[in-house]
């Protein structure tokens, strides 16, 4: 990533208002998400990503010494829902886990619409065991430093854009 020594006024007018949000193309039932980006005239597009569900791309800026886009090394994997984390745990694990590999500790887990405390009292529909799901959270966390963040659905947009804004203006210090 880029260490240039811009002022925080130059980055907040110019650097980080030449964002696009990247959306991987495997994301899906994220109109809710998209359409938050649309009326905050948040520019985003559709494409592959290595990991996560979403990433920043900083446009080339020739006036700050940007000569080609830069694509964020973080990205925010999205679940819709505990159902959907607990299959990922349970059910296809591996594939779960290799991404969280991939991700080489960069990368947030946003819940939609739940709280740790949802799993705690199993108020979920799988029949995956609350402590298991538990386990399997925490050693996430300890393993991939990757902490989930819940949030409600009409919130999720903002949350997504706010980590990756931030860890995008973090990066530029």
């Amino acid at each position: 990533m880029l260490k240039p020594n811009y002022t925080q006024y130059q980055k907040d007018t110019h650097l980080l208002k030449n964002v696009i949000v990247l959306v991987d193309t495997r994301e899906q039932e994220n109109e809710h998400i998209t359409a938050y980006f649309d009326r905050k005239k948040i520019e985003w597009r559709k494409q592959k990503l290595g990991f996560g569900d979403y990433t920043l791309l900083l446009k080339a800026n020739p006036d700050f010494g940007i000569m080609h886009d830069v694509i964020l090394d973080y990205a925010v994997e999205r679940k819709a829902s505990l159902e959907e984390l607990s299959g990922n745990i349970s059910l296809d694990r591996n594939r779960f886990e290799s991404e969280l590999w991939r991700a080489n500790k960069n990368m947030a887990l946003v819940i939609e619409n739940n709280s740790i405390d949802n799993i705690v009292m199993h108020n979920y529909l799988t029949k995956y065991n609350e402590q298991s799901f538990l386990a399997s959270i925490f050693t996430f966390m300890h393993r991939y430093a990757l902490a989930p963040i819940f949030t409600s659905k009409e919130n999720v947009g903002k949350i997504i854009f706010m980590i990756l804004f931030y860890r995008m203006r973090d990066e530029l210090k």
